[in-house]
């Protein structure tokens, strides 16, 4: 039987394979984004899209009231939207703690607010039972980001998957986080990475290549699957060894 299936940030890298998958086993593919024309460029057959703010209140309850009309019930979930904010305007302050502020501001609502906020509006339509929420987060999350900005906003994700784990699971839904490594192909790190920098982060996975958004795609797949009905508060790691995690 086909599902209802919410993908956020589903017009690019790991939301877009995600999407392919689900669609091309005949379940009903939502992409949400902020970019229309990204989404209208996806292209995933037989997809609907809803271009939408995610860190906006206001934006979700329509994004909510749009599932209601169109979809009823949603099977699976997955909050793949994020990043590092470089589609952001940049700092207005030369100021080193307004730019400190800008920054940890920025990557917490693109990267926890959306998907808190998603969930929340669609936690009652999650399907009971058999509903899943899945979180992209990130390596990150575990080995830092640089600035701790966005290793620290995808962090967040692992308590609230918790928390919602605990919350609803009674009702028979599973909540679980994947955290993937160097993933290529994905506006995250873009077709101009450095080669020093490529080639050191496929130098720290014991299988010595680079993700793709296809193994992420995959690992959600499964998670969303009858097979994994029993595994809920957990984070998978998918990053070829490079964190094992802790």
């Amino acid at each position: 039987m086909a599902r209802n299936v919410v993908i956020s940030g589903g017009g690019t890298g790991i939301g877009l394979a995600a999407a392919q998958v689900f669609a091309a086993d005949g379940d009903r593919v939502l992409l949400l984004g902020r970019r229309a024309e990204v989404l209208e460029k996806a292209a995933v057959p037989g997809a609907s899209a809803y271009a939408a703010d995610l860190s906006d209140p206001a934006a979700v309850r329509g994004v909510a009231g749009f599932v209601e009309r169109e979809f009823g019930t949603v099977d699976v979930l997955i909050h793949s939207a994020g990043g590092t904010g470089q589609l952001e305007p940049a700092a207005e302050s030369d100021d080193p703690l307004d730019r400190v502020a800008h920054n940890w501001t920025l990557n917490f609502r693109i990267n926890t607010l959306t998907a808190a906020l998603l969930t929340e509006a669609l936690k009652d339509r999650l399907a009971t039972p058999g509903g899943r929420v899945l979180f992209v987060s990130s390596i990150a999350a575990y080995r830092g980001s640089g600035s701790g900005a966005y290793g620290g906003a995808k962090a967040a994700l692992h308590p609230y998957a918790h928390d919602l784990a605990r919350e609803l699971g009674p009702r028979g839904i599973t909540a679980n986080v994947v955290a993937p490594g160097y993933i290529e192909d994905t506006e995250f790190f873009g077709p101009q990475i450095d080669p020093a920098r490529r080639a050191r982060l496929v130098e720290d996975t014991l299988d010595k290549r680079a993700g793709t958004p296809g193994d992420v795609a995959a690992t959600l797949h499964w998670l969303a699957s009858p097979g994994a009905g029993h595994v809920t508060s957990q984070v998978i790691q998918v990053n070829g060894g490079a964190e094992r995690g802790h």
